[in-house]
């Protein structure tokens, strides 16, 4: 949930989506709320949703497999196949522009960090 920095504390992402607005997760958050600074910003904000662009990437690679997968069994089997294959280090470039994103948040005060 939190990336740690010298100071100890955290940041935490707040999408609003449904997930992160439960009960037990709100209560989480306020129980918790000294150990990450909390950023709000727009739902489906891509520039800084590195598991959509992973998410992306995976279903592409299995939609490009022959034969398609054509039952749940199969396309569990093309998922796995598909992150197999990903080159090594392919996770590295999303995580190591974290810094870079969340820099661009609070440069935009929390607003668009891009049209």
């Amino acid at each position: 949930m939190s990336i740690v920095h010298s100071d100890g504390v955290g940041q935490f992402r707040q999408n609003n989506a449904t997930p992160h607005e439960s009960r037990v997760a709100t209560k989480y958050l306020q129980e918790h709320s000294f150990d990450f600074r909390h950023f709000h910003w727009p739902p489906k904000s891509p520039e800084l949703n590195i598991i959509e662009d992973i998410r992306d990437a995976l279903l592409h690679a299995v939609e490009k497999r022959s034969p398609p997968p054509r039952n749940p069994m199969d396309l569990l089997s093309a998922l796995q196949n598909s992150w197999c294959e990903f080159p090594p280090g392919y996770l590295q470039t999303p995580v190591e522009s974290m810094p870079h994103r969340f820099a661009s948040l609070l440069r935009a005060h929390e607003g668009p960090t891009r049209c």
